[in-house]
């Protein structure tokens, strides 16, 4: 009468959780930086659509470039309301 005992699975060693680990590192890093490229890629988009003629920063660039010292004036003390609200 032989009596089936269950055998113990072998554990990963050392080496297979560190491929592993470093697998999993890898996917998450290509994941993060196919989100970043899909946010840069909506965010150019957004700035070319908004630098057409017309559009709030063909404004602002037109008025830079016929005053650009007033500009850099409203910049700053814009700068300064904001950094004061903090």
């Amino acid at each position: 009468m032989s009596i089936d005992t269950p055998q113990p699975t072998p554990q990963p060693g050392m080496a297979e959780r560190a491929i592993d680990t470093a697998t999993d590192v890898s996917r998450t890093i290509g994941e993060v930086t196919g989100a970043l490229k899909m946010a840069a890629d909506r965010l150019s988009e957004a700035v070319a659509e908004a630098r057409r003629p017309g559009k709030p920063l063909a404004k602002i660039a037109a008025i830079t470039r016929n005053a650009p010292l007033t500009s850099l004036l409203v910049a700053f003390l814009c700068g300064i309301a904001v950094a004061r609200r903090r």
